[in-house]
């Protein structure tokens, strides 16, 4: 027997908020993090100097990232509690308009006018906001923002991503380590895209050829100002 759950869970657009946070994070962290180990081995063959760097820079972007994506996502949920006190309002005010606009909604999706007008009429008294909220604002439990999940998949998919060029800085030789960087840092966006879009459905080589090229400019941008001023440590 389908169930709404089941056929809900069939779907990936559910998955859209938290997603959107985990792959920001996780591929914020690999490039940051691999972009700042490979500046500071360029100028310095000290491991502790190289080591210090980059768990200072992985602690400091995974809180950083977490409280952007909290500061962030929290603004659009502020947006969000405020046009639904308006629609309570207009609700009290004026709940002709409002059935009316319920109506055009409707009808502009498709239903004969008079059909519409019906449907309008059932939701509303069923829960008038609620149909307003779904219908009008266009916020439902897929998009509605919340903030704690977004800061929290965010914060951690950059520490995941950051422990991966944290471990080469470890166990790889000092005089090779940049290439060993670029190397992992170019398989774990790999990877990175492969499982953003087999979780998200999408096409998996799209994905990737995605986030590796637009990874790799950024790092090799980031990685240059390392080279550009080569200040010693």
């Amino acid at each position: 027997m389908i169930t709404i759950e089941n056929y809900l869970d069939s779907h990936y657009i559910h998955r859209s908020n938290w997603l959107r946070a985990a792959v920001l994070g996780a591929n914020d962290g690999i490039i940051s993090i691999s972009s700042l180990a490979i500046g500071v081995a360029s100028a310095s063959d000290s491991r502790p100097s190289i080591l210090l760097a980059t768990i200072a820079g992985l602690v400091a972007g995974a809180l950083s990232m977490a409280a952007g994506e909290y500061v962030s996502v929290s603004s659009q949920t502020d947006i969000e509690k405020a046009d639904i006190e308006r629609e309570k309002e207009e609700l009290e005010k004026m709940p002709e308009a409002e059935l009316n606009i319920l109506a055009e909604i409707y009808e502009k999706r498709g239903l004969k006018k008079e059909t519409a007008m019906q449907v309008a009429k059932e939701l509303t008294a069923a829960d008038a906001l609620g149909a307003h909220i779904r219908d009008e604002l266009g916020i439902n439990e897929i998009t509605q923002a919340k903030p704690i999940q977004a800061a929290f998949a965010s914060g951690a998919a950059f520490t995941a991503g950051g422990l991966l060029p944290l471990l080469v800085t470890l166990v790889s030789p000092v005089l090779y380590m940049e290439y060993f960087l670029y190397g992992i840092t170019i398989l774990s966006l790999i990877i990175l895209g492969a499982v953003s879009a087999k979780t998200g459905g999408s096409n998996v080589l799209k994905a990737i050829l995605r986030i590796v090229i637009w990874g790799t400019i950024a790092m090799g941008i980031s990685a240059g100002v390392g080279y550009i001023f080569g200040v010693s440590v």
